[in-house]
């Protein structure tokens, strides 16, 4: 059984619950959805739900491997100073469907993937020959099993081809269509619907009147969400009418394993998409000790338990905390056995500071010295949460820990991947 929220302190001011708790309790509502049988050719980027095995051998036939001559390899052994001649008996192509037979001191021609005539246990490559088509003249020898892919040399019958687990790349769909699979058992893709509240807002395709901003979170978060492997409902700008808010998400918790509603934590909004929700189930608004992103709310809303967040209406807070809480959530929802992005060590290029009691997820640009191996990492920015065309230039969240204030040029720290190669 999941365990429960914990509830909010009763004190007037609340304590900041640790980052690590926030993510273990975030995490331990991760729901894998059902498994789904799908064509391979949709399978690409989803993990395997099933041991896939083979019932037919890879190849499912001795074949040449290069276009040339099937021979057997004791009529072409001595070679070195004195070439040897076979007569040519026919001709097999790729796709041949007639067996063939060939007889001792007799060569056949071959294409590449062409099934071997009986008795031929090698290939002679065209180069090592002269190339004629009635009587082949022979210059270098070749063994037994030379140039030649032997059935089951890839994968034998009982073989498992793809694994329970496995992320279902190029070469995975390429196998599967090798041994025969028209359609795979996958684990879909985590459903998540984003919505932004405010009345404040407008969508990119309006002009903003005086008071109004455009609707960033919404974008921002569907696109991260994306990128976490999920498949996004980008619902929009909702109004903070209650009794409207209201009916959107219920409608969004019947068909999602994840909903984000930016714009709802913090402040008078936040307090009022608290209580339009509370209904639905119980949301935890206690303030968590990193920065930017402090202030949201977590819990699991309607009959199915979906987990939903509540982010600060600031898009840069918002995408912080969707990277630190929801993308390794939906990781992990996908079965992801790491759900969290990779963290090196750097040296740090110039100070900076951080808020004391919290931990920082500070813009950074990380960087390789070519000639050591060593990672470097250079802030951008200040630690002001509205900055988000600094975010844009990143590639990485500099960890600072709770306990620090300031970070001196030359130390070590923390940082976390944004990027997938530096």
């Amino acid at each position: 059984m999941t365990p429960p929220i914990p509830e909010p302190a009763d004190t007037a001011e609340q304590e900041f619950r640790p980052v690590d708790e926030q993510i273990a309790l975030v995490l331990d509502s991760a729901v894998r959805p059902r498994p789904v049988r799908v064509a391979i050719s949709e399978a690409q980027g989803l993990l395997c739900a099933e041991e896939v095995v083979a019932e037919l051998a890879l190849p499912g036939f001795d074949q040449a491997a290069v276009d040339g001559y099937a021979v057997r390899s004791v009529d072409v052994r001595p070679v070195e100073d004195e070439p040897v001649q076979l007569p040519v008996v026919g001709e097999i192509p790729a796709g041949s469907r007639q067996p063939r037979r060939l007889q001792p001191g007799q060569a056949v021609r071959v294409a590449t993937g062409a099934p071997l005539p009986t008795l031929a246990d090698a290939v002679v490559p065209i180069s090592f020959t002269d190339g004629h088509p009635a009587k082949v003249t022979v210059h270098r020898s070749v063994p037994s099993a030379g140039y030649v892919r032997r059935a089951g040399e890839d994968v034998q019958i009982g073989d498992v081809a793809v694994r329970q687990g496995d992320t279902i790349g190029a070469a995975q769909v390429g196998l599967l269509a090798a041994v025969g699979r028209s359609k795979v058992l996958v684990y879909p893709r985590p459903r998540v619907s984003i919505v932004s509240v405010g009345d404040e807002l407008v969508d990119v395709d309006r002009t903003p009147s005086v008071g109004q901003v455009y609707d960033v979170n919404s974008y921002a978060l569907a696109a991260a969400a994306r990128d976490a492997g999920a498949e996004v409902s980008r619902v929009g700008i909702v109004p903070g009418e209650p009794k409207r808010l209201r009916e959107v998400v219920e409608g969004r918790l019947l068909m999602s394993e994840v909903v984000v509603v930016a714009g709802g934590a913090g402040g008078t909004a936040g307090d009022e998409v608290h209580s339009a929700l509370s209904d639905l189930g119980r949301i935890d608004m206690t303030r968590v000790a990193m920065h930017p992103g402090s202030a949201q709310g977590f819990g699991r809303l309607g009959p199915d338990s979906v987990p939903t967040f509540l982010l600060p209406a600031n898009p840069m807070s918002a995408l912080v905390v969707f990277e630190v809480l929801i993308r390794p959530l939906i990781r992990a929802a996908r079965g992801t056995r790491n759900p969290h992005r990779r963290v090196v060590s750097a040296r740090l290029l110039s100070p900076l500071s951080s808020t004391k009691g919290r931990r920082g997820f500070l813009r950074g640009q990380l960087l390789r010295d070519e000639s050591t191996g060593e990672y470097l990492v250079q802030p951008l920015g200040t630690s002001g949460a509205h900055l988000l065309a600094s975010l844009a230039e990143a590639n990485c969240l500099v960890n600072v820990d709770e306990d620090l204030v300031e970070v001196p040029a030359g130390e070590q720290v923390r940082v976390t991947f944004l990027a997938q190669r530096v």
